[in-house]
């Protein structure tokens, strides 16, 4: 079992949901990217750290934001092999995952790039405009590595897609909750609730996480209940980056326990009895 894997495990023993946090790495500059992703790593399950790229097609205004800020920082996939590895280095222990677009890793090299993130302790990818169906040779390449390939499912995706999706994931596959891009909302949609329900039908090999719109314990109560493994919080995450820069540092960290105090199963099991459930 990979690191992911073995991390859903022992948060499903103990009755937690997993809280997988979000940021771009480089934003606002790489030294300052390091310290706030130490930062967020102490309070999170996983890190998800996004390679900025110059067409992010799944990624709302605030994540764009980001991405912006990172490469006019002179941010560069080397730098984001640097910030992992320096993670590791100093004694960050939970899984880490790139989220990035296919044209980096081409350019990049399909079987080097892997066994960077190999080398570096990244445990696992997410390349968002890379279908299932155009990405078994690196899923192969993923395999031979031990690299965890991460499989995104939206709710337009038929029954028999996510059939084929949850064969060919490994670590664990992500539901995207809502059509359209990422970004926080303050409300969460019956949809994503909808939805949740709908693949946890699928995902009986795999521990599935919710992402896009979440932002609150509330929402995090509420995926949770509908039957997820975990949760991806991101926006909510970068917007903090956003408005406080290289300080975000404790911000960052007052959010995460807050989303994480939402896993906590006397938390939820509180909540509903509170809603008389």
């Amino acid at each position: 079992m990979s690191r992911i894997g073995e991390r859903f495990e022992m948060l499903r023993e103990r009755g937690e949901g997993a809280l997988v946090g979000y940021l771009t790495l480089g934003d606002p500059t790489p030294e300052d990217s390091l310290k706030l992703a130490r930062a967020l790593a102490e309070e999170v399950d996983v890190l998800e750290l996004g390679i900025p790229f110059s067409d992010p097609i799944a990624d709302g205004k605030t994540i764009q934001g980001a991405t912006d800020r990172a490469l006019r920082a002179g941010t560069t996939p080397e730098h984001c092999f640097r910030i992992a590895e320096a993670l590791r280095a100093e004694g960050t222990e939970i899984p880490l995952v790139f989220m990035t677009y296919y044209n980096i890793v081409l350019q990049y090299g399909e079987e080097r790039f892997v066994e960077r993130c190999r080398r570096v302790g990244v445990d696992g990818i997410l390349v968002t405009d890379l279908p299932v169906e155009e990405a078994e040779g690196l899923r192969r390449i993923c395999r031979r590595h031990g690299v965890d390939m991460i499989f995104l499912i939206a709710p337009t995706t038929t029954e028999k897609r996510v059939q084929r999706i949850v064969r060919k994931a490994s670590g664990f596959l992500y539901l995207v909750s809502l059509l359209g891009t990422t970004g926080a909302r303050d409300r969460l949609s019956e949809l994503t609730i909808e939805k949740t329900r709908w693949a946890r039908r699928f995902a009986d090999r795999i521990p599935l996480a919710v992402g896009f719109g979440i932002s609150k314990p509330e929402h995090v109560r509420a995926v949770l209940d509908a039957g997820a493994d975990g949760v991806v919080v991101g926006s909510a995450f970068v917007r903090l980056v956003e408005r406080y820069g290289a300080e975000a540092a404790p911000h960052l960290v007052r959010l995460a326990r807050e989303l994480k105090g939402g896993t906590l199963l006397d938390v939820r099991l509180a909540g509903a009895e509170k809603q008389g459930l």
